[in-house]
């Protein structure tokens, strides 16, 4: 029997959140944007809805860009993430669509794999069913929309998720993967970055089909084996990476008490250096990256202070993990009058670093 896996992932979803928020939104261009510490306009798109992407305003691209390409359109929206509310919307998602799994895989806020073989009993007519109702039953109860993959494995459930977007439902079977994946471009293979691609395009390499003549070995060769091999079975849609119970953790955290009450940036910098190295030795055991790092001061009156910052890409570095701290750490001690009591350290946004996600970090 065939594996029945679907990959769910939820439709432009920091901008969806704020349609859901404020449904007057759903006919304008609306951007969510992380905005830097520099004041104005300088940060960067985190996502944007369909009304915006008709503009050509995407993930990554600098506020003062996207504000460029609508500047006119009058009822253009930017807005701030949100990240509490976006979070609330996806706990309600995540439990609505565990409960139609044999295994429920957490990715992260906007994604998720399910192993629904058992319950299918290996049938893709019946998997397909199964999808729908996940769609039908997270529009009803979040009033969310999200595009479902459904295939033999990982891998294609996710090129297949991104087929038909947005609210997709995209059905491979097993004899149909070749067919699906065929004609697709090399770009939709996840791992497949700008340069790997545009390296493909100089051999006149452009879909999947093309990439199928070339061997391992020549891709080992020109990637190195494990991400030649990777490239390799992916572009035939092989991937044996099973589905493995994982719930969303909100956050991993270390706080330590000062030796002494202080507000002095070097004295509260060892402590802060030394809970970082802490907080990253769980991160490596737990094999994770994240996205967000935050501080937290207990103050000598009890209250506290907390100061977060969003990356810009996932990561499992120790070295941007002390220097955001730092630069918190002294954002935070800009008219403190207070001393400080606790210092504390955290990071979210977790996600996984392993199969695919681990691959796809090398390009």
């Amino acid at each position: 029997m065939h594996r029945v896996i679907l990959h769910v992932d939820f439709d432009y979803f920091f901008a969806q959140c704020e349609e859901i928020k404020s449904p007057h939104l759903k006919t304008k261009p609306v951007a969510v944007c992380i905005f830097s510490d520099r004041g104005g306009d300088s940060g960067a798109i985190a996502t944007a809805n369909y009304e915006a992407r008709k503009y050509g305003v995407k993930s990554g691209m600098p506020i003062a860009f996207a504000k460029k390409r609508l500047e006119s359109i009058k009822d253009a929206v930017f807005l701030p993430a949100d990240f509490d509310f976006y979070s609330e919307i996806s706990v309600k998602a995540m439990e609505i669509i565990k409960s139609f799994a044999d295994v429920f895989e957490y990715v992260g806020k906007d994604e998720a794999y399910l192993d629904v073989t058992r319950r299918t009993n290996g049938d893709f007519a019946v998997a397909s069913h199964v999808a729908q109702q996940i769609k039908n039953s997270i529009r009803e109860k979040v009033r969310l929309s999200c595009s479902i993959g459904v295939s033999p494995n990982k891998l294609v459930s996710k090129i297949a998720s991104s087929y038909k977007k947005p609210d997709g439902l995209t059905v491979v079977t097993p004899d149909g993967v070749e067919k699906f994946l065929d004609p697709l471009k090399i770009r939709e293979i996840p791992g497949i970055g700008k340069k790997t691609e545009e390296r493909f395009g100089e051999e006149k390499f452009e879909t999947i089909s093309q990439l199928k003549k070339l061997d391992v070995f020549t891709l080992n060769k020109m990637f190195g084996r494990k991400i030649g091999t990777y490239i390799y079975n992916a572009a035939r849609g092989i991937d044996d990476e099973p589905v493995t119970e994982r719930q969303p953790t909100i956050q991993y955290s270390k706080i330590v008490t000062l030796t002494q009450d202080s507000k002095d940036y070097d004295f509260l910098l060892k402590s802060l250096i030394e809970l970082c190295k802490e907080l990253h030795s769980i991160i490596i055991e737990e094999n994770r990256m994240f996205k967000s790092v935050g501080i937290q001061f207990v103050q000598t009156d009890l209250s506290s202070k907390t100061k977060s910052k969003m990356l810009k890409n996932p990561t499992s570095s120790l070295d941007e993990l002390q220097k955001t701290a730092m630069q918190l750490l002294q954002e935070a001690l800009e008219n403190q009058t207070l001393l400080v009591r606790r210092l504390g350290v955290k990071v979210s946004e977790l996600s996984e670093v392993e199969g695919q996600s681990n691959i796809t970090s090398y390009f």
